[in-house]
């Protein structure tokens, strides 16, 4: 069989939101040791195609990052093929809170050099010293310390939608940034409790080792992040302390914790925390908008792109010819410098 997808992203994505199939989505990571990243990305295309899972996955040397939809009577079997893997027995798979099973409609896996880009060049850096994970009710109880510092791992934009009580923002687009940031805020605070917490548990669990690789004494993260925090909170009835809606990287775009909207439409500044991609092909920005100016913009996030979407289709795309999109996610402090 072909090891990679040969059918249009477009036509995929069709035939996904007219199949009636129940569908589940799942989040892993592990940090382990892959002699051969190519040889187990291979293995692992045939055997997920097969059981008919969509989603990113990332296989690196240092182990594997995961975000699929799977056929809900096939979660099972896929479980199973999970765990036949001695490093992935019973690994913690993170069920999504608010799912509407069109989270994915193709199948990606690539190799990459390292399962989150993370900048870090020290070879005296070990992911094995690592944070001490705490579940939901220890979180809550750490958190009512007034002398414990929560830290958000996630973009300013994560943060944006939702976050932890008290949680400090380290204001960046990248993890990468956010490593030394993290360090540098925290200098003063090298005794203190310190909880890291991202979505799914990947992102905090490298930061919890890079604090300790830089002196800090006291870290913990949380254990499966945003998403098995929730479903703890419910499955025992524990008070949350989480705020908002958890960005989350798929079609979704987020899931809906609590009714609370601590965001605004970055059109109107209505409350609003729906994050869109604007629908000119030469910008595609990642931003927040309201209904109403979804409705007046023509889902564009500016009167710029929207006479750019009313151009003849030709003139489009001379135009977008050498554009690099890069990163195109709204930034309000470079919104502000620009204005």
């Amino acid at each position: 069989m072909a090891l990679h997808n040969r059918v249009s992203r477009q036509e995929l994505k069709e035939r996904i939101l007219n199949d009636p199939t129940p569908r589940t989505t799942i989040s892993f990571y592990c940090y382990f040791s892959i002699e051969d990243p190519v040889v187990f990305r291979n293995t692992l295309y045939r055997e997920l195609s097969a059981l008919g899972v969509m989603g990113r996955v990332y296989v690196a040397h240092e182990g594997i990052n995961a975000q699929i939809s799977v056929p809900a009577g096939n979660v099972d079997a896929f479980r199973a093929y999970l765990y036949s893997f001695e490093a992935l027995k019973d690994l913690r798979l993170n069920i999504a809170v608010d799912d509407d099973g069109k989270s994915f409609y193709v199948l990606d896996i690539k190799v990459r050099a390292k399962i989150v880009a993370d900048g870090i060049d020290d070879p005296s850096f070990d992911m094995t010293q690592k944070g001490r994970y705490v579940n939901a009710e220890q979180f809550n109880e750490l958190s009512n310390d007034p002398n414990t510092v929560v830290i958000d791992m996630r973009n300013h934009y994560e943060y944006e939608v939702g976050h932890f009580e008290k949680a400090i923002e380290i204001p960046s687009d990248t993890f990468r940034e956010q490593l030394p940031m993290a360090v540098d805020m925290m200098k003063d605070k090298k005794d203190t409790n310190i909880i890291m917490y991202c979505t799914g548990g990947i992102r905090c669990e490298k930061a919890s080792a890079f604090m300790l690789h830089k002196g800090f004494k006291n870290v913990f993260h949380l254990e499966g992040g945003i998403i098995h925090y929730t479903n703890q909170v419910k499955e025992k009835g524990l008070s949350n302390k989480f705020h908002g809606k958890n960005f989350v990287f798929d079609q979704r775009l987020g899931e809906r914790i609590t009714e609370e909207i601590i965001a605004h439409c970055h059109q109107c500044g209505k409350p609003a925390d729906t994050h869109v991609n604007c629908v000119n092909d030469a910008c595609h920005l990642l931003f927040i908008q309201c209904d109403e100016c979804k409705e007046a913009f023509e889902q564009c996030c500016s009167k710029e792109c929207q006479d750019f979407i009313h151009l003849p289709e030709e003139q489009q795309k001379e135009l977008r010819k050498g554009i690099d999109k890069g990163r195109n996610v709204f930034n309000k402090s470079r919104h502000r410098k620009s204005r």
